[in-house]
């Protein structure tokens, strides 16, 4: 299904989509000599937005869930992007651990647990999933509504290895954001390929790092292709050290909102755009939605002060808000059956493997989507994000609609790969 655009303001990104198709062999051996220099991340999910005049990644998540969502023609791509992970990283793998997070017990989320079994399993893997949650003592099976049954199984820690009875992988997935620290039972692992690493979890990552590296990756892709980085970059401030019962912290976020609003009219007089600008404040770290607000009028954050004092936002875990990202807010023109839409792109390794459409009926288009009431409609990736179709008029073929989506994806994809550089604890250094 392609979601049909709703907007007058469909110039610029025809000119972009025009601009980046005509560019396509550029574009990819860009893309080419970059994964030359850079390790993409294991996988990740990228949440873009298409305002109908930009298209721009909100949020990088690289222990996504979801997997669930993609449709079986999907699943060949995200195989032979298994295969070649997997090949890159450990050649001689036989088993592979799956991690999932400690108090999901949801068969949604079990069942994305289930569809990552299956890609490794298709992929040429043993793969059995171990959990680390104390309270998971024997195997336990779950049975799934639309699955076969999953078996979580305690994890067995010897003095380097982590493992199952009986069972010793070589690679370790994890599909834990560790918002709440990385675990003692995961350091350590010398002897073991931990993907994604533990300073890609949220105790470590930062979504201000995330989009400084995007905007260095906008940069250089817009200098390369010709065109205003804005067009496919959200800009953004930040708010570190947060209390927002005092006054002070206020006054931070309403002087980062206000310089930002002012950016963001400039851009939007420079391209006749006549959508009153909006910012989103969402937490620095953490997942799952929580924690956001959109922001129309720096009078709205007068909200925050009526907060009961003894209940912070907080993410997930319950862990406090302290320090804010304020966003560019981007509008999402497109529409499935009159209903609010974004698209939300999968990748693993340097491939895009499929994505589906977020959908959420009671949602406006300046407001965050990833709220519970979300439904998901499937696309069909499995060709066009590879195969674009240059003779079509621009806005007119989902082909190339997916195509761009998918160089977007990747984009978001590469600025996580410098994000992990610059954080790697056990990088080497050169003088």
């Amino acid at each position: 299904m392609v979601p049909h655009l709703i907007t007058a303001l469909t110039g610029p990104i025809n000119e972009l989509e025009q601009r980046i198709l005509e560019s396509m062999p550029a574009v990819e051996r860009w893309f080419r000599l970059e994964w030359m220099e850079h390790t993409p991340p294991f996988y990740c999910s990228v949440d873009i937005r298409n305002a109908g005049f930009k298209l721009a990644p909100v949020d990088t998540n690289l222990y996504p869930g979801g997997w669930n969502h993609l449709t079986e023609e999907m699943l060949p791509l995200a195989v032979q992007a298994a295969m070649a992970a997997v090949e890159k990283i450990c050649p001689e793998a036989k088993n592979l651990l799956i991690v999932p997070e400690n108090e999901k017990r949801s068969s949604s989320y079990l069942s994305n647990i289930a569809q990552l079994q299956r890609i490794f399993r298709m992929a040429g893997l043993n793969v059995r999933v171990g959990s680390i949650d104390p309270d998971i003592k024997k195997p336990t099976t779950i049975a799934l509504p639309h699955d076969d049954p999953i078996t979580l199984e305690p994890v067995v820690r010897s003095k380097r290895r982590l493992g199952l009875k009986n069972f010793d992988p070589c690679t370790i997935l994890l599909n834990n954001d560790l918002t709440a620290g990385p675990p003692g039972i995961l350091e350590d692992l010398h002897e073991q390929y931990l993907l994604p690493p533990l300073h890609a979890g949220w105790s470590v990552r930062r979504k201000s790092r995330h989009f400084q590296s995007y905007e260095d990756v906008a940069k250089r892709f817009g200098k390369m292709l010709g065109i205003d980085p804005w067009l496919v970059n959200p800009l953004f401030n930040r708010c570190g050290e947060l209390e927002f019962g005092k006054e002070e912290g206020l006054e931070c976020l309403r002087t980062n909102v206000d310089a930002l609003m002012a950016k963001i009219r400039k851009k939007y007089k420079e391209y006749g755009i006549n959508e009153k600008p909006f910012v989103i404040v969402k937490a620095d770290y953490g997942s799952e939605g929580m924690g956001i607000m959109t922001v129309r009028d720096v009078k709205d954050l007068d909200q925050i002060r009526q907060r009961p004092k003894n209940k912070p936002p907080v993410v997930k875990g319950g862990k406090a808000i302290t320090d804010v990202i304020i966003q560019e807010g981007v509008l999402t023109a497109e529409r499935i059956h009159e209903a609010v839409a974004e698209p939300v792109v999968y990748t693993m390794d340097r491939y895009v493997v499929g994505g589906f459409y977020r959908v959420h009926a009671d949602r406006g288009i300046d407001e965050n989507l990833n709220a519970p009431g979300a439904t998901f409609v499937p696309l069909a990736f499995a060709e066009s994000t590879h195969l674009p179709q240059p003779a079509q008029k621009p806005g007119a073929s989902a082909p190339n609609r997916f195509y761009m989506y998918g160089v977007i994806g990747r984009l978001a994809m590469l600025a996580a790969s410098y994000e992990l550089e610059a954080t790697d604890p056990e990088a080497e250094t050169y003088d």
